[in-house]
């Protein structure tokens, strides 16, 4: 049929966030996307819009992804708030192991390019970077962390988070990953039994 879409649109948005990820908002072209996707350029603008849109739609599906396995790992908080966090940062440590994935996080990745982003996508990269504390903050205080605990502990796991993206981006080992998450942990754990 003349005029119907012949292509998946998950695979290609899935095809696109991969693209974004591995080089960056920046340094992603539309060539680069049409590559990536399979599909021309008209073909992506037309079912897309322009970059930034297309961008949007990419963060949109990466928070979503990870933001389900980040749910999942806080949801035991109420009891344990320190294997809470640290199944959080199991989510975050499997997905920079996994050889499929880019290194890295998205957002992290997207946050430090701010200053050149379009305000759109600034605005929805902030928001992005926000979630996580959110998240954590709503954790900590379902584990009965003090709000003034909860609160700086959730902006301080967010940004160790953050880091493990960067530190994996420019080689650090798993052992030393773990390392950083280890020393958030204990404390966290010690400041639970105050």
């Amino acid at each position: 049929m003349a005029g119907k879409k012949q292509f998946d649109m998950d695979t290609v948005l899935g095809a696109a966030m991969t693209q974004f990820w591995r080089e960056g908002y920046a340094d992603t072209s539309l060539d680069d996307l049409s590559r990536a996707t399979g599909l021309n350029r008209s073909s992506l603008y037309s079912s897309f819009g322009d970059k930034d849109t297309l961008f949007l739609r990419c963060l949109d599906l990466y928070v979503t992804r990870y933001g389900e396995k980040y749910d999942a790992a806080l949801s035991r908080a109420a009891r344990d708030p320190v294997a809470a966090v640290r199944a959080f940062f199991d989510v975050t440590l499997e997905r920079i192991a996994d050889p499929e994935l880019p290194d890295g996080c998205l957002v992290a990745q997207s946050a430090m390019a701010i200053p050149v982003l379009s305000p759109s996508v600034a605005a929805q990269t902030k928001k992005a970077l926000g979630l996580q504390s959110l998240r954590l903050r709503a954790a900590l205080l379902a584990g009965r962390v003090p709000d003034e605990d909860a609160e700086a502990f959730a902006v301080h796991v967010a940004a160790v988070n953050q880091s493990l993206a960067v530190m994996s981006r420019a080689g650090a080992t798993p052992a030393q990953l773990r390392a950083v998450v280890g020393v958030t942990l204990e404390a966290l754990a010690q400041a639970s039994r105050v």
